[in-house]
């Protein structure tokens, strides 16, 4: 039976970690794990964003993010009747750091449907964002009877041949890469977020992004998001696997893109999932990459539409 434990306060272990948080922006953390669970995936101690009833939305974030971006979608989809699951990926958000994990997007595809095993989750709609994706791709690709239908917001799908951003190079690379995060503070992810994230910025408090960047950092100092940063799978053969996912006529599929998104924009990256899957049904958004933060309702009433068509 899966070990599963209900948090009603943030762990106040973690706090001497954040001298420098807000109180503000501590509540913010401390509600958000409050409207989740933990369980032991394999040893690790994993969070996930639990809200609502009914069929089970699997949400699976990217990078430098955590089950966080997911916290409005997840309230519209339990206003449609569906329930959220929101995963903190290993090294990111709430869950644990192994040192020892191995942060391929296979293996993190693996460590997703090891995840449900636990929870008991035979069948969910996937909901997949930036590298989350791929790893959401390759997790149906192994266990595709387990998938009723997916959804991608701003993403890659020819991950072989894949160029990061430039504001997400130096993370690739050592010593650079320390640099790079130890420049991503509260005080400059704001401007990441006006510039990259969002149209509006006013759809995000200033203690929110706080809390983004101590989700991001937490007591290792974000060392294992340089880890994953540093371990894209950019193989023939793990870039197969994706198109199969995403080409399986089994489950119908959509994107939702944010079309102002200048880390992924819909020509270089959006195209591509439209021409492995012609007649898909694309909806754009105003929005930037983290389009979770302002197209929230649209994301879930979309989800909610393919949900019915399965």
């Amino acid at each position: 039976m899966a070990d599963v434990r209900t948090f009603s306060r943030y762990d106040s272990s973690l706090n001497k970690k954040f001298k420098t948080m807000s109180s503000k922006a501590n509540a913010i953390i401390s509600r958000h794990e409050s409207n989740g669970n933990y369980v032991m995936v394999n040893g690790v101690k994993t969070f996930y964003l639990d809200a609502g009833s009914g069929p089970v939305v699997f949400c699976v974030h990217g990078v430098p993010t955590s089950s966080f971006l997911y916290r409005k979608v997840a309230f519209a989809l339990e206003e449609r009747g569906l329930r959220t699951i929101a995963i903190d990926l290993p090294g990111l958000g709430l869950s644990d750091r192994p040192e020892d994990f191995e942060y391929l997007f296979s293996n993190l595809g693996r460590f997703c449907n090891r995840f449900l095993d636990e929870l008991k989750f035979d069948e969910v709609h996937l909901l997949i964002h930036d590298i989350g994706t791929p790893i959401g791709l390759s997790m149906a690709d192994r266990n595709s009877s387990r998938i009723r239908s997916i959804t991608v917001l701003n993403s890659m799908l020819d991950v072989e041949h894949f160029v990061k951003p430039l504001p997400m190079r130096p993370f690739e690379k050592p010593v650079l890469g320390e640099a790079a995060l130890a420049m991503l503070t509260p005080t400059t992810f704001p401007l990441m977020m006006k510039s990259a994230g969002v149209v509006n910025s006013d759809v995000i408090s200033h203690e929110e992004m706080d809390a983004y960047m101590h989700l991001l950092k937490r007591e290792d100092g974000g060392k294992a998001f340089l880890k994953i940063m540093r371990s894209f799978e950019q193989t023939k053969e793990f870039t197969e696997a994706c198109y199969r996912a995403w080409k399986n006529p089994d489950y119908p599929v959509q994107l939702i893109w944010g079309d102002k998104d200048p880390f992924l924009s819909w020509e270089e990256q959006g195209r591509a999932f439209e021409d492995a899957r012609p007649g898909v049904l694309v909806t754009k958004v105003e929005s930037k990459h983290f389009l979770q933060e302002e197209a929230y309702e649209t994301i879930a009433a979309k989800v909610k539409e393919l949900s019915q068509n399965v």
